[in-house]
């Protein structure tokens, strides 16, 4: 666990003109490995984590880290499910927050092709980051994103638009930097993606947490109708 937790959320919400987003939210996390959120398209899955994150304004409630709010956001990053790509070379790229953070060019050039190497990046240092397939993209995303040595990564659906063989090298990696004592918070539809890596599940349905526990309990006994409809295969409205 890392020094960012527990995390306690506490009637949080966030809304945009109007209209409420996610929330209200009570909720209390240890930060224990990887926690998964799962739930049914706009269940609020997505804005959970931008409200956590603090990139969707916070709107009633409270987001206590256990370290204050700027340390506890300088300490985060964040993946998309469609990476956001500079039109530079792939190690342009991943050492790019390393330059805006002032370190030098050598040095970040340096990190930036540890970083590739160990996304399987390592043969495509020079070519433009557009043209790599959807899972190199989302490779070199999470090269980018680590290489600042966060201590919690959120992963909006990150294996979403990729095939098994892609989808099955990211968990490689998103495993390996777990165990490396990065917490992660993610959100995905897969629910085979979460038993495998969750340690912690949170369920969401219409902008508010139903269920949080552990994986285990929750995909063995989990306590509502809702979730027992969803992991049945049901629609659930």
């Amino acid at each position: 666990m890392s020094a960012l937790f527990p995390l306690r959320v506490s009637g949080a919400k966030s809304s945009r003109r109007g209209n409420v987003l996610v929330g209200p939210v009570d909720l209390e996390l240890s930060g224990a490995g990887t926690t998964v959120v799962i739930g049914p398209n706009g269940s609020g899955k997505t804005s959970l984590l931008a409200m956590l994150h603090g990139t969707n304004r916070l709107n009633a409630g409270r987001i206590d880290w256990a370290v204050p709010q700027d340390q506890a956001r300088a300490q985060q990053a964040f993946v998309f499910q469609r990476p956001i790509l500079l039109r530079r070379s792939v190690i342009q790229n991943i050492a790019y927050p390393l330059l805006m953070r002032g370190m030098t060019r050598k040095t970040a050039l340096n990190r930036a092709t540890e970083w590739s190497e160990r996304v399987g990046l390592g043969a495509m240092l020079d070519r433009p980051a557009q043209s790599l397939s959807g899972g190199e993209q989302q490779k070199l995303a999470l090269a980018r994103a680590m290489i600042c040595d966060p201590q919690l990564l959120f992963l909006d659906e990150p294996c979403a638009a990729l095939d098994g063989r892609a989808t099955r090298e990211i968990e490689a990696i998103l495993q390996s930097v777990a165990a490396s004592g990065t917490d992660l918070i993610m959100t995905t539809h897969d629910l085979g993606q979460a038993q495998r890596l969750a340690q912690d599940v949170v369920f969401m349905l219409h902008g508010k947490v139903h269920e949080c526990t552990s994986a285990k309990e929750f995909f063995t006994a989990p306590k509502t109708n809702a979730a027992r409809a969803f992991l049945r295969g049901d629609i659930v409205e």
